[in-house]
């Protein structure tokens, strides 16, 4: 099956882009606070190692997950494997999250320590096979290591906030900066660029999101061949997600970027700067997977 050439292009503009904005924002704060490029290098790996590290944890305990056995939900725990032999990785581990919200998710840093996750509410709802169809949309996050993509993507939008915060503080006290060192201009400059260089960084990093949604979506359609499985599946859980309890989206909202389908509370201004595409473009591009599968199957490809 043929590459889907428009999501390439368009990850890679997106990726180009976000990379200028990155090397332009560096050498400013470089200039800015007096350092040179390797004492800034150091700081940005030091604070994207620690969220690079602490993600997954953080992922598991927000969102109530536990790890289950093989014994606790042998089922689940099967489809899991047969998916990851067919993917070529290393079975990830199972867990379940408390809620009854229908939706799954995917982390860890590495193929070899992920997790994939379903809801409680998730495994009431889908028949076997829609449950197969979510899986490997799961799966191929893992194969594609997207947690991290995401994660090394947001570097400097991390550093970004955190110089938003630093010279709001430090603009109440006549621009005095850390260890009370007048700094080399003023500290509104750096909360305007900041500011900036947060704001695009976060729209790209939003559209890198749904473009690996897409991408996990056509390589889990691939994986069990049967793209209207998940059609279904995702249908399915947006359309539980439009009836559940506010205050259960709420406590869900913060690791939306994780779901297979944004826990999104109501129409708020969230849905806008989605990290996923509408469910309905989802499951348009699903049906022409469909499509293209069977061309290929009456051609004898």
């Amino acid at each position: 099956m043929q590459r889907d050439v428009q999501l390439t292009v368009r990850m890679v503009i997106s990726f180009l882009a976000l990379t200028l904005i990155y090397l332009v924002f560096l050498g400013f704060i470089a200039a800015y606070f007096g350092l040179g490029i390797l004492p800034i290098a150091v700081i940005a790996g030091l604070m994207i190692g620690a969220q690079w590290y602490f993600s997954d944890k953080i992922v598991l305990w927000s969102t109530g997950t536990k790890l289950v056995t093989k014994e606790e939900y042998p089922a689940l725990h099967d489809i899991v494997e047969r998916l990851a032999l067919k993917a070529n990785i290393p079975k990830p581990k199972v867990g379940i999250m408390s809620s009854n919200v229908a939706n799954a998710f995917a982390t860890g840093k590495t193929p070899k320590s992920s997790v994939v996750a379903v809801s409680s509410g998730l495994m009431k709802i889908l028949k076997k096979d829609e449950l197969e169809g979510v899986l490997s949309h799961e799966l191929t996050h893992i194969r594609h290591r997207d947690v991290t993509i995401i994660t090394l993507a947001s570097l400097f939008s991390t550093i970004a906030w955190f110089l938003m915060q630093s010279s709001m503080f430090g603009s109440m006290y006549g621009g005095y900066g850390y260890g009370g060192r007048q700094q080399n201009g003023s500290p509104f400059l750096v909360l305007i660029i900041a500011a900036i260089v947060w704001l695009l960084s976060f729209l790209i990093i939003r559209a890198i999101s749904r473009y690996r949604e897409f991408a996990a979506d056509r390589g889990g359609a691939l994986l069990t061949g049967q793209p209207m499985n998940l059609s279904r599946a995702l249908m399915k859980i947006h359309g539980e997600i439009k009836i559940a309890p506010t205050q259960e989206l709420q406590r869900l909202e913060g690791q939306n970027a994780f779901f297979i389908i944004p826990a999104i509370s109501g129409r708020t201004i969230a849905k806008y700067f989605s990290t996923h595409p509408p469910v309905e473009e989802r499951v348009k591009r699903l049906m022409r997977i469909e499509q293209e599968l069977r061309n290929s199957d009456n051609l004898g490809i």
